[in-house]
């Protein structure tokens, strides 16, 4: 039986992350994860996903090389290929994660919390003084449209296509149904979203998911919003790609024999990152907060950090957290939304300029979209913002570090901008002669 200070159960993005703080902070440290280490977002997320759009976005630079004075004959797809280089790309990344994890316990195997203390691993038992519970989140499935793993399949199956499918349904137009629009619909797939709330992207700036959805049926990409599956004819199809959602993956950790507190299977906690148990922490997608990876990497370490300087606990924060959609264009966003800002009664300035008026973006021929930052009417505090166009997941970290920092807009527009550059264009946006 072996003694740790902390266990932490899922290596995901939030599990690895406090792993390596806690060890930092010279704590004895055990990871467990059944999977691999990286969890959904290095396997089946983020940088799988990314890897395949990297491809289809080159693929489809390469038809347009005319426009740059290239010509470039018999361009073809080799999907196999694709598929390699994103395998290759997560083992590597895998392999960088194993090395970072020196001086830590990593165990493969499943993990059930015995009590407070106590955690079973396979046949073996470990003890410890603090567990943090990072389990991550899996795929909701839907109760009338199951996944077959063939024909209805989950974003885990999509990303391990052996061919491009001629015709592709996708339920749910949230972030990952636009990401795998995108990617099937530029290697050459017939494409049809449907969404069940008003727009695609729910949630996002209303403006912005319409122009998003005006460039996809641009694309060929036919987009039915306000639409239920359960009323739409779905025969037809080669395959059926399922996305409405993930939800937080605790089933088999023993959290009801130890009285951990749940609702609809996320973990209860909180400000600190506690559960009602004092010693037993959980962060990352099991608490169904914000479900992105880096607010994982940021939960999993504020809460190590809780449990390191119990004298001077800091609560989570889960504002100002960038969302980034690496569609083409892409989109991202950060603070509060018009509808948002609106709803709650704040004079509010916006602050807008199109891409078409960017030189980098003319130079790069990609002047689809906007930027659109908030400001409050009379301190000029930016609030927040929302992108889409070209490198928007890149640029939306300046209007982040604006939004986190309380910066105003005469700041931000008296900052001297390279040109020619993207970035430029938030300067511009702020300015009398360009903004709104």
């Amino acid at each position: 039986m072996a003694n740790y200070d902390l266990v932490i159960i899922g290596a995901g993005w939030a599990g690895f992350n406090a792993a390596v703080t806690a060890r930092d902070y010279g704590l004895k440290v055990c990871l467990i994860d059944q999977g691999h280490l990286g969890g959904t977002c290095l396997n089946y997320g983020c940088i799988p996903t990314k890897a395949l759009l990297q491809s289809a976005k080159v693929y489809n630079l390469s038809r347009k090389s005319r426009v740059f004075g290239i010509e470039i004959s018999d361009i073809k797809i080799n999907f196999a290929d694709i598929q390699a280089r994103k395998e290759k790309l997560i083992q590597q990344l895998r392999q960088g994660m194993q090395f970072l994890l020196k001086g830590i316990d990593f165990i493969n195997g499943k993990a059930e919390i015995l009590s407070c203390n106590t955690i079973k691993v396979e046949d073996r038992q470990i003890t410890t003084r603090f567990i943090l519970i990072a389990s991550g989140s899996k795929p909701i499935e839907l109760q009338n449209l199951r996944f077959d793993r063939k024909r209805v399949i989950s974003s885990d199956e999509v990303l391990n296509l052996k061919e491009i499918p001629k015709s592709f349904l996708i339920v749910g137009g949230g972030v990952i149904g636009c990401e795998f629009a995108c990617l099937f619909s530029i290697l050459g797939a017939k494409i049809t979203i449907i969404e069940k709330m008003p727009q695609i992207l729910p949630g996002e700036d209303r403006e912005l998911a319409k122009r998003l959805e005006n460039i996809f049926r641009k694309k060929g990409i036919d987009v039915f919003t306000n639409t239920d599956v359960y009323n739409f004819d779905i025969q037809g199809y080669d395959l059926i790609l399922v996305c409405v959602g993930r939800m937080p993956n605790t089933d088999g950790l023993g959290l009801e024999g130890v009285g951990v507190a749940t609702e609809k299977n996320k973990i209860l906690i909180d400000a600190y990152l506690r559960t009602n148990i004092p010693n037993i922490y959980a962060a990352g997608d099991c608490t169904a907060k914000i479900m992105l990876a880096h607010f994982a990497a940021y939960q999993g370490c504020q809460a190590v950090e809780n449990i390191v300087h119990p004298d001077r606990p800091k609560k989570s924060s889960e504002s100002n957290i960038p969302n980034c959609i690496f569609t083409e264009p892409e989109v991202a966003s950060v603070g509060l939304r018009e509808d948002e800002a609106k709803a709650k009664g704040i004079q509010i300035r916006l602050h807008k300029f199109d891409f078409l008026g960017a030189g980098m973006a003319r130079i790069s021929d990609e002047t689809e979209g906007f930027i659109k930052i908030i400001s409050e009417a009379n301190s000029g505090e930016i609030l927040g913002a929302s992108i889409i166009g070209p490198k928007a997941t890149e640029l939306i970290g300046i209007l982040t570090l604006a939004v986190n920092c309380k910066i105003k807009t005469c700041q931000l527009k008296d900052t001297v901008f390279a040109h020619p550059t993207l970035s430029e264009s938030i300067n511009l946006a702020l300015s009398k002669d360009y903004g709104i």
